[in-house]
């Protein structure tokens, strides 16, 4: 896998990965979530999930912060609820990937890689007035989730 210039030694024996091609949500906030979840335990990233979509838990937002309410004790953060439900789906899948490989504790790998990429730009147009229309384009992710077993 050389993309971009990089290639992940994926180690078969101790290594678990999941892809999500095309899901519509946000880049900008894929890529915040992404940031937060890396190199945390699988549990613990769940868990974070979950606060995410109860609206309990804000994420920080580092980079795309123009215009971002503060959060008291976390900066400038958002719920990014439905990305949180997508990531969770993936996160998910890779453990049912790991216990089909026969990890030892699926739950107990870690996130060893986390991206989200942009994906294709599904084309629309939506109708205006006098008979014109305007774009109306819908931006796609793909997500890469890679757990690694803990020695």
């Amino acid at each position: 896998m050389a993309k971009f210039g990089y290639t992940l030694e994926v180690d078969e024996e101790t290594m678990a990965r999941a892809y999500g091609r095309e899901l519509p949500i946000p880049w900008k906030k894929a890529v915040e979530l992404a940031r937060q979840l890396r190199g945390k335990k699988v549990e613990k990233a769940l868990a974070y999930l979950d606060g995410v979509i109860a609206l309990t838990q804000p994420v920080p937002f580092r980079r795309y912060k123009r215009w971002v309410a503060h959060k008291a004790g976390y900066g400038p953060a958002r719920y990014p609820v439905k990305a949180a439900r997508y990531f969770k789906k993936i996160i998910e899948s890779a453990v049912s990937n790991a216990e089909y490989l026969g990890r030892a504790d699926p739950e107990g790998m870690i996130i060893r890689r986390i991206n989200a990429h942009k994906g294709a730009t599904t084309k629309g147009m939506t109708r205006r007035a006098h008979g014109m229309s305007t774009p109306w384009n819908q931006e796609t992710v793909n997500l890469e989730v890679v757990l690694e077993e803990m020695e």
